[in-house]
């Protein structure tokens, strides 16, 4: 369970309600009684962060994974995280997974009938350094059909998971690319009611990060809490 203080100073309507009945999914995973807030333990208070010399720098590049290259158009993913007051979180671990340029999966649920590339996986992590930055080198994913209503496709989409010091449970929320037509009719993108906030799920078209002849950048900052938080899954 995400820990319900990051979202305490938020205003209501910018963060997704559990229930959103247009969103089936959610009808069967809402919960039925009051949320139980766990207070943390000494030890979670107190204990080291793992896992930090695991992640090589080289596993923020999703196209360079396999022997080849995989299809599609190549980005480049940058942003920073940063707490309420617009100040870097450092050392955050990000990681990131997507569809690939077909709208498809690679996970063996992924039945759609797209073509699976062998040359992209789909997930990959970086630590964000001093000044809060992380970078991702991928492939624009596809839209793909999900079933939840008649003709319902999901705009593309990339996910972020979000955890560092200071954090019960990683932060999971999901980028979109400016002038999609299929997020007016996204209902997991519309379960937040404030039209405002729900912009902050937009990536922004980035110039200074385009590689010349490699790759269009796109900018996509995370706001842990706060007034400006960016939505997060429930």
């Amino acid at each position: 369970m995400t820990d319900l203080r990051i979202f305490a100073r938020c205003r209501e309507g910018t963060q997704p309600e559990y229930l959103h009945p247009a969103y089936k999914s959610s009808v069967k995973r809402a919960p039925t009684r009051p949320l139980i807030a766990l207070q943390h333990t000494f030890s979670e208070r107190t204990g080291p962060v793992f896992g930090q010399n695991a992640v090589c720098e080289s596993d923020s590049d999703l196209t360079a994974q396999h022997a080849g290259a995989p299809v599609g158009e190549r980005i480049a993913v940058t942003g920073c995280a940063l707490d309420e007051d617009g100040r870097p979180v450092r050392g955050a671990l990000i990681e990131l997974w997507q569809a690939n340029s077909a709208g498809r999966y690679l996970h063996r649920l992924d039945q759609h009938n797209a073509p699976v590339d062998p040359n992209f996986s789909g997930y990959g992590r970086a630590l964000t350094d001093a000044e809060g930055r992380y970078k991702f080198l991928s492939i624009r994913p596809g839209a793909y059909p999900w079933g939840n209503h008649e003709n319902a496709w999901r705009p593309a989409h990339i996910h972020f998971s979000i955890f560092g010091a200071g954090l019960l449970s990683r932060l999971v929320t999901q980028m979109y690319f400016p002038g999609d037509p299929l997020l007016d009719h996204d209902p997991i993108y519309n379960c937040i009611a404030d039209e405002k906030v729900k912009q902050r799920l937009i990536s922004v078209f980035d110039w200074e990060n385009t590689a010349p002849q490699f790759a269009l950048g796109y900018r996509f900052d995370i706001v842990l809490r706060g007034r400006e938080a960016t939505p997060m899954e429930k």
